[in-house]
């Protein structure tokens, strides 16, 4: 259980970056040696100058969200080489963060009342692909463009009229 809005700017941190890079990311993160941009969930989130790496003013150090990935990473990473693929060479294309059922407790106030006291959990999903080498496109042949005769009736006009 690890809080939605964290794990959700966590995880958008890291979409698009390889394998490595992503895992070294957060351990940076639980280290508090490099922050995590906040951009969707802003609200009274504090300021840092490790923001301006992402052209951001806002972050902070979502530790607890940022293991529960690395987790999520390294058990990516051992289902990939059970698979026999390359993990040097895998990529995070695809990670959803999506709101779980919420926890109900209670809170007891003044006067005998009672409030909510809700945790806000969430599912995390998560696609690693091998990139593949880039191959160059060979070049086609041109078809030559067809003009119908109402068309070619106005170039002949543009150029100066046949005469």
């Amino acid at each position: 259980r690890v809080h939605y809005k964290n794990t959700y700017e966590t995880a958008r941190a890291i979409k698009g970056m390889s394998l490595r890079v992503a895992q070294q990311y957060l351990e940076d993160v639980c280290e508090k040696k490099r922050c995590v941009p906040f951009r969707k969930y802003t609200g009274c989130i504090g300021r840092t100058p490790q923001a301006k790496e992402f052209k951001m003013s806002q972050g902070r150090w979502p530790v607890k969200s940022a293991k529960i990935l690395l987790g999520l990473l390294r058990n990516a990473e051992s289902n990939a080489e059970f698979k026999n693929l390359d993990t040097e060479n895998l990529t995070i294309t695809h990670i959803q963060v999506s709101m779980a059922q919420q926890g109900r407790r209670r809170t007891f106030r003044a006067h005998g009342r009672v409030n909510a006291y809700m945790n806000c959990p969430c599912h995390v999903e998560m696609l690693l692909e091998e990139k593949e080498e880039s191959v160059e496109k060979p070049a086609e042949d041109t078809k030559a463009k067809k003009f119908t005769k109402k068309q070619l009736a106005k170039r002949r006009l543009k150029v100066g009229g046949d005469q």
